[in-house]
């Protein structure tokens, strides 16, 4: 909000004109959350052991993770509350698109809080049923999707990386799709929670290319020649996504193994919507699947698992999502979790590279 303050001040003071710039926005955003998350996390910390507010460790999962009960969970309050304090401070809330991805990001965190408050005060390893999580989950996302397309934020048209052109026009058909996006990149972040430090990783990965793929959507020029869909005021998401940058580097600092704090569905849930919609939102609905391929794995490791044993009784996976299967190998944690960053790494850069591909 105060970008709608001192940016008015330009005309009498000219160091203010600074404020216009996306770029210089987004690197405030980046160190304000990235400070205040390392501040505030410590704090949290404190508070969390103080209450005894510690993670319930499911008995099904790893034996060595059983160790790891009772450490505080609940992060994605440090990493939400300093992203929106950042954004208040840097954030054109003229941007539409900004708006929306908040809304998204606001409701699942929620619904991630409601998760981790059955979880960690009623001791309840399940949280909020599934059916619940899916019925608010679509519900949100729907009600995003439906608002960009009545607004003209973007249109209905599907784009393929290296294609210059759109493939097909899905009509308001494309509300159930862009949920889908949405809902299961969520998910997908929720399924990759497992490790110390392994989630946060991607999720900055993930927002940097998203970051570079909504300054170059908002912007004319770049955009008409780089054959991308141009979507008036997503260049704000740039300045969003450094912030979640920021906060992220903070809350590593604390979730590194071995971890201080957990994230929790608070965060994994807000966070992955949040991803989604800039997704959807840029029109990268498809190359996301390159950018959080991570989250993909792990998503499709858990899908077939299940299936595997209710079709054919066995397991392809030693334990799913795929990073259980990996420890359960011999693989140290710390190892599974850089190697995992390091693909993440690979893939963030290999989508910007699409750019050139068209």
């Amino acid at each position: 909000m105060l970008y709608h303050i001192l940016y008015p001040l330009s005309q009498s003071f000219s160091i203010f004109n600074l404020f216009r710039y996306i770029t210089f926005r987004s690197v405030i955003a980046f160190l304000l959350a990235a400070f205040i998350s390392i501040w505030w996390g410590k704090k949290f910390i404190n508070f969390m052991k103080k209450k005894q507010f510690g993670q319930v460790v499911r008995d099904d999962g790893p034996q060595s993770h059983l160790k790891k009960a009772g450490t505080p969970t609940m992060g994605g309050v440090v990493i939400i509350g300093s992203i929106l304090t950042s954004i208040l401070i840097c954030g054109n809330f003229s941007s539409t698109p900004l708006v929306v991805t908040l809304f998204v990001m606001f409701s699942y965190f929620i619904l991630g809080f409601l998760d981790d408050y059955y979880k960690v005060l009623k001791k309840n390893s399940d949280g909020v049923s599934a059916k619940g999580k899916l019925l608010w989950q679509f519900g949100t996302a729907v009600l995003a999707t439906y608002a960009m397309l009545h607004f003209d934020i973007i249109d209905s048209k599907l784009y393929l990386p290296f294609l210059k052109d759109s493939v097909v026009d899905l009509g308001w058909g494309y509300v159930l799709f862009g949920s889908i996006v949405i809902v299961g990149s969520s998910n997908a972040v929720n399924l990759t929670d497992g490790l110390d430090g392994l989630a946060i990783g991607p999720i900055m990965t993930s927002a940097a290319s998203l970051g570079v793929l909504t300054y170059l959507s908002g912007n004319t020029t770049m955009s008409s020649y780089l054959f991308i869909p141009y979507i008036g005021g997503s260049g704000e998401l740039t300045v969003l996504l450094l912030s979640v940058i920021g906060a992220g580097v903070g809350f590593l600092w604390y979730n590194s193994y071995p971890a201080q704090i957990f994230m929790g569905d608070v965060g994994s849930l807000s966070l992955g919507g949040l991803l989604g919609t800039v997704a959807v939102l840029s029109k990268n609905e498809f190359l996301f699947v390159i950018i959080g391929g991570i989250f993909v794995i792990e998503a499709l490791s858990v899908i077939l698992q299940v299936g595997s044993f209710k079709l054919r009784k066995k397991r392809i996976f030693k334990m799913a999502p795929i990073h259980h299967h990996f420890e359960l190998m011999g693989w140290p944690e710390p190892k599974v979790i850089v190697r995992f960053w390091i693909i993440s790494i690979f893939l963030a850069l290999l989508s910007i590279a699409t750019l050139k591909m068209r």
